[in-house]
């Protein structure tokens, strides 16, 4: 999960947990840390080639923005098939359709209000437990 804003990600989990999804979620601030995480020490992405991964995206994050992090993972041999669903405050039309160009499996707008959010999220626990995430080469 990259997700900059704490009690959202709080909010995330909690409703991935209560939707009765039990897999580590390893979260990350800044698209930084989670680009070394993803594309390891030696930068290739190898790392996560025998990853089972799933990648919640913000889009608005302090270092750099989410589309850039969505392009690189899509791009790269190892990662490139793991699912990414974008999971932001941002409903501009193109910035949408932009993500799906780039390769985003899902793209879901936060609602404001905590309710209408916590729906999402409870949705969006239920699609990944009958999600089957593709195996890599």
């Amino acid at each position: 999960m990259i997700e900059d804003d704490e009690g959202h990600a709080r909010l995330i989990e909690k409703n991935i947990r209560r939707a009765g999804v039990n897999n580590e979620i390893i979260p990350f601030q800044n698209g930084t840390d989670a680009l070394a995480f993803l594309f390891g020490a030696d930068g290739t992405g190898e790392a996560s080639s025998r990853r089972q991964l799933l990648i919640l995206l913000d889009l608005n994050l302090p270092d750099m923005a989410g589309v850039d992090i969505l392009e690189k993972v899509k791009a790269n041999q190892h990662t490139r098939r793991s699912p990414v669903i974008v999971l932001t405050t941002t409903d501009d039309s193109r910035e949408i359709q932009r993500c799906y160009d780039l390769g985003a499996n899902v793209y879901i707008t936060k609602p404001v209000d905590y309710e209408g959010f916590a729906n999402a999220i409870k949705q969006l626990g239920l699609f990944f437990s009958v999600m089957q995430v593709p195996e890599t080469e």
